[in-house]
């Protein structure tokens, strides 16, 4: 059987160092690589004759032989450990439950978003890819490091970037194959990993279409909870922020003024939708009605006919007999992540 190609972070791993010092060792040291697309791949077998050949990272000439060990005094027993406590499902999918959010300092950052996926381009590229994209090829034009460091980690914070997360990897999915249903996918996987923005849904959507949204008074209800916690120049700036955000969804309008409107779901939008309220626990008739639904911005019979079309391309499964409603996400959902929501339900 042919041998498969191994990814910069599994070669980092396997060599024990950063993934930063595989790429300096393959210009120093000679690390055995292939360039396929954008990306460097290895063999392990050609890393193991590396390794028999090359000296440690750091050092030159023969490596004295080690003394032998010298027999140590058996250890007193220590008290066992307690187990570390591993991060909820909810987490290790994708979602934040944290207080904070990007939209303290940036908005969902489309613009972004969409020429960093269009440079990457590859569903198998690796967050440490989308890093060095952003931070060292400066795919999105920035004009320090520092920006470079900051814009990487908004988009890191908003959306992952990590194709193990499923959010992530579900987002991809519907990303390459519903081009107008965009500005709601980011804004989905957005609003599940950013608190700010999610305090402000009920607000924003509760308004009728063609009222105005003041700044003002969504300044209010971010202070509200905690009155205190931001100061007003941070309430103003994260005001405009999720405005922005709000706008680039499709849900307002106008620069200065803003003005409700209706957003425009499409197919890939409502399925992703649907995901995230599965993911959370939704199922039949109540993922329709779950608080991702309702960012679509329609009646829960429009979703369901998105849902039907997003059946027939294949994306998600959809049945329906009366009443009774069947969703499922095979395309989406893999085996080891299915066993896990069986577990929690």
């Amino acid at each position: 059987m042919e041998e498969r190609w191994f990814s910069t972070s599994e070669i980092a791993a396997y060599l024990g160092v950063k993934p930063d010092k595989v790429y300096r060792l393959i210009g120093s040291e000679g690390l055995p690589a292939h360039k396929i697309g954008r990306f460097w791949k290895f063999r392990k077998d050609e890393i193991d004759a590396w390794k028999g050949k090359s000296t440690p990272a750091g050092k030159k000439g023969k490596s004295k032989p080690k003394p032998e060990p010298k027999p140590e005094p058996e250890p007193e027993p220590k008290p066992e450990p307690e187990p570390k406590s591993e991060p909820d499902l909810l987490s290790r999918l994708g979602f934040s439950s944290g207080k904070g959010g990007v939209h303290t300092a940036r908005t969902m950052m489309l613009k972004e978003l969409e020429s960093l996926l269009a440079y990457v381009d590859s569903p198998e590229a690796e967050k440490e890819d989308y890093q060095r994209a952003v931070t060292e090829e400066n795919c999105l034009g920035k004009r320090s490091s520092k920006t470079r460091t900051l814009t990487f980690r908004h988009l890191a914070d908003l959306y992952s970037l990590d194709r193990t997360c499923l959010l992530f990897r579900a987002l991809l999915f519907f990303w390459s194959r519903d081009l107008p249903g965009r500005p709601l996918l980011a804004l989905l996987c957005a609003y599940a990993r950013d608190a700010v923005l999610r305090s402000s849904a009920s607000f924003i959507l509760e308004h009728p279409e063609s009222s105005t949204v003041s700044r003002e008074s969504l300044e209010a209800l971010l202070d509200a909870p905690e009155p205190g916690r931001f100061s007003k120049a941070t309430l103003t700036s994260t005001a405009q922020n999720i405005n922005s955000t709000w706008t680039q969804s499709g849900h307002l309008r106008g620069k200065a003024k803003k003005v409700r409107t209706q957003a425009s779901p499409t197919a890939g939008s409502a399925a992703y939708a649907l995901l995230l309220g599965y993911l959370t626990g939704a199922r039949g008739q109540g993922l329709f009605s779950s608080e991702y639904a309702g960012l679509l911005d329609c009646p829960p019979e429009k979703t369901v006919e998105l849902a039907e079309e997003a059946s027939r391309k294949g994306w998600i499964v959809f049945k329906r007999v009366s009443d009774v409603v069947e969703v499922g996400f095979p395309n989406l959902i893999g085996p080891e992540e299915m066993e896990r929501l069986r577990e929690q339900n």
